[in-house]
Parts: structure tokens; C-alpha cells; sequence
């Protein structure tokens, strides 16, 4: 005699449909302004001007980007901060393993010390003009060391990256001792290897941290030479670009507006970020998660 097994159906709670209802509210307030960004960088400039553009382009003009993609400052600036990016990155990255895997070793004296002189700097600092004096007085001001090595390790992402460490089994670490490895080869054959998801999610951090920050390049630097992306963008907004930008050779010729110029502007800063995300997405729940779960 056979048995038919019933699995119970689960139930739509009034709770989950209030957890939907809240992140679907969170996901349009992010949603929605970037569209209403896309539209008016697309849209004619009469739509503009009449305040009558709202998240879909009415109209289409694409002499914003036009005049954008043509400035060579903007351009210098988007490849400056690409490899800006990239050099800080992978700076950042290594010098938070060299500091995370020694800390999860119980042989290192004084790993407790120094565990709270780092979650120390999460809560206390010296403020921003001490900072910029010991910049000036190491002489990084107009360099672009300056937006490198003050925010080279993140105390936030070095303990996570410790946490997923000490999530490794130690009998992994043990075997590859036995068979000789030295302690740098154990970490870049056994310990990196399974850290993959934590060290995709934290390049993420420190990329788009870097991708994103101005202010230390408003303090910092001057050159213009040296304006990362996001500096150009915030003259841009501030409308201190705006006359340069339309006064390039043919930009005279078609009457664009400087919104229409500003919303170009910031999708021109914004989307090759958002491009690396989609690379990064399959490690980035796993490692961060993984990352919090042991302390």
C-alpha cells in the first residue's frame, strides 16, 4: 500500500506582505530619482525648461551627452579615476589581508590590543583639520597619493575580513604546514582561495568608496589635472562648468539647457560603477553574510 506524503502549503502572512510592501517602498525611493536623472539627461529642452519631465524622457536629446563625451576634461577625468580606483583597490585589499591574517593567529601577542586599537578608530578620530595638516606635513597635497594611503585600510572591512578568516578550519592550515608550506604560501594556496566571496565583496567596498568620495580631493587637491570624476561632477552641479562645458567648438550651435547637461553628467559618472556590480554580484551576498556571521 503506497502513501501519498502531503507537503503543507506556506501560508502568506501579514507580516511578509508588510516586509514586501516596505522594500518595494525602499527600492522605489532609490529607483525612482535615478530615472528622473536618466529622463532629463534624454529629454528636449523645452520639457525641461516647463518642468514637465518626471521619469520617462520626453522628447529626444542626446547633445547633452554629445557635448560631455566630447570634453576632454571630463574624459581625463573618468580614466584618472579608473585607474585611481583600481591602484587603490588592490593597495587597499592587500594591505587589509597583511593586517586581518596575522590577527587570527592566537601565537601574535597583543592580537587583543590591537583588535581595540582598530575598532577604537571606528569611534574616534582626530577630525578633519588634524587630517589634513599631517597630509600637508607628509607633503601629499596635490598628489594623488593623498587620495590613496590616508584611507588605505577600512577598520570595517578588516574586521569582516578577519571574521571570515577565522571561519577557515584550521585543520586546512595545519595540513598544508605539515607538508611544508611556509605561512605565505598557506595563505595565497589555502587561505585566499576559499576567501574569494569576502575579497570580491570588499574590493566592491573600497571601489566604489574611492569611485564615490570628493571630499578628500577637494581638500587635498588643487591641480586640476588631477580632479578624480566625482570633483568634475560636483563643479558641474555647482554650475561652475557649465559655461566651459557649452562653450566648446559646435556646442554653440544647439541651445542645450544646463540641466540637461548636469543629469549627462552624472550618469556619465555614475554608470561605470554600476557596471561592476553585476560582476561582483554572485560573491557579494555570500561573502558579506559569511563575513558577519562568526566573531
Amino acid at each position: 500500500m503506497s502513501t501519498t506524503v502531503l507537503k503543507k502549503q506556506p501560508r502568506f502572512r501579514l507580516s511578509d506582505g508588510v516586509i514586501m510592501l516596505v522594500i518595494g517602498l525602499a527600492i522605489l525611493l532609490c529607483l525612482l530619482p535615478f530615472l528622473h536623472i536618466i529622463a532629463i539627461s534624454l529629454s528636449e529642452k523645452q520639457y525641461i525648461l516647463s518642468n514637465k519631465v518626471t521619469f520617462f524622457p520626453r522628447g529626444l536629446d542626446l547633445h547633452p551627452y554629445q557635448i560631455v563625451f566630447t570634453d576632454a576634461r571630463m574624459l581625463w577625468s573618468m580614466g584618472l579615476t579608473i585607474v585611481l580606483t583600481v591602484a587603490y583597490t588592490v593597495i587597499s585589499m592587500v594591505m587589509s589581508i597583511a593586517a586581518a591574517y596575522p590577527l587570527t593567529k592566537d601565537r601574535l601577542k597583543g592580537r587583543t590590543f590591537f583588535m581595540m586599537l582598530i575598532v577604537f578608530t571606528m569611534f574616534f578620530s582626530g577630525g578633519m583639520i588634524p587630517e589634513y595638516l599631517l597630509v600637508k606635513q607628509l607633503g601629499l597635497l596635490d598628489s594623488l597619493n593623498a587620495l590613496i594611503f590616508p584611507g588605505m585600510i577600512s577598520a570595517f572591512n578588516l574586521i569582516i575580513l578577519r571574521t571570515f578568516f577565522l571561519s577557515i578550519p584550521a585543520s586546512l592550515e595545519e595540513s598544508a604546514y605539515i607538508d611544508g608550506s611556509s605561512h605565505i604560501g598557506t595563505l595565497l594556496r589555502i587561505v585566499l582561495p576559499l576567501s574569494l566571496p569576502v575579497l570580491a565583496t570588499l574590493s566592491l567596498f573600497y571601489a566604489v568608496s574611492r569611485w564615490n568620495g570628493f571630499m578628500d580631493a577637494l581638500f587635498y587637491i588643487t591641480k586640476a589635472d588631477l580632479y578624480p570624476i566625482q570633483l568634475k561632477l560636483y563643479q558641474v552641479v555647482m554650475n561652475s562648468m557649465v559655461t566651459d562645458l557649452t562653450a566648446q567648438e559646435g556646442a554653440s550651435q544647439v541651445e542645450v539647457v544646463p540641466e540637461g547637461i548636469k543629469a549627462a553628467s552624472i550618469m556619465f559618472a555614475t554608470v561605470p560603477i554600476l557596471l561592476v556590480y553585476p560582476w561582483l554580484q554572485r560573491y557579494f551576498v555570500s561573502g558579506i553574510m559569511i563575513g558577519a556571521v562568526k566573531g
